[in-house]
């Protein structure tokens, strides 16, 4: 999954974007408000964590600008301010969550898969698609009660598509879910991650449209 961090701290941002990533997310670390707003529309981003005490343009105003314009993407504020007026002032606004500096960054990984669940209408913490059981948070996959070992993209591209159950991705999209900015990435990465993935649980789960990309059909019940 790739997520936007908006943090003007340098050791924060650093020690946050490598925690993340050790997590499986692929990071994106802006230091502006301004070029946080230029990223935000250039980009899809699963979850944006935003800091409030931003220079060239704050937090809150990347926010109201960004739901201004209709978006939906998970936004957690993450800030050392405590004060119960900045909390209620970008709750207002349109943020998801809520999280104050110094954080605990299991915490942190743990709040962004509940804000992307609640986007995506999804109450439970488990992904479940037939026999297929994946859980985000330990980073297992079983099936039919047998533990999966997948790599971490594998992993990340299989919940890309599963929290995507219907819609069809395309080829670039999965891509930029994967990598984040200066990841040099092959011209057939996903054709293999998807190779595998199909090997490892069966060739039926991932289809391919061709000329449009990937899908994991959903069941009867849209799941």
């Amino acid at each position: 999954m790739r997520v936007l961090l908006v943090e003007d701290d340098l050791l924060l941002g650093k020690a946050t974007r490598k925690g993340l990533e050790t997590r499986g997310y692929a990071v994106d670390w802006i230091r502006d408000g301004v070029s946080a707003e230029a990223a935000i529309a250039a980009h899809d981003y699963e979850a944006i964590l935003l800091d409030l005490g931003l220079p060239r343009q704050d937090g809150l105003t990347v926010l109201a600008k960004l739901r201004k314009r209709g978006s939906s993407v998970p936004v957690l504020v993450i800030t050392a301010r405590d004060e119960v007026a900045d909390k209620v002032g970008g709750l207002d606004l349109g943020a998801d969550d809520f999280i104050v500096k110094p954080f605990d960054l299991d915490e942190l990984a743990a709040r962004i898969r509940a804000s992307i669940r609640r986007a995506n209408h999804r109450p439970q913490s488990h992904l479940v698609h037939g026999t297929l059981d994946v859980d985000p948070a330990s980073r297992t996959v079983t099936m039919n009660g047998t533990t999966i070992p997948l790599t971490a993209h594998q992993f990340a591209l299989l919940v890309q598509l599963l929290e995507a159950r219907g819609q069809v991705l395309s080829k670039a999209r999965l891509e930029e879910s994967l990598y984040g900015w200066g990841e040099e990435i092959e011209s057939n990465t996903v054709e293999v991650y998807i190779h595998h993935l199909r090997r490892k649980l069966g060739k039926e789960l991932i289809k391919t449209i061709h000329g449009a990309g990937y899908i994991i059909e959903a069941g009867p019940d849209g799941h």
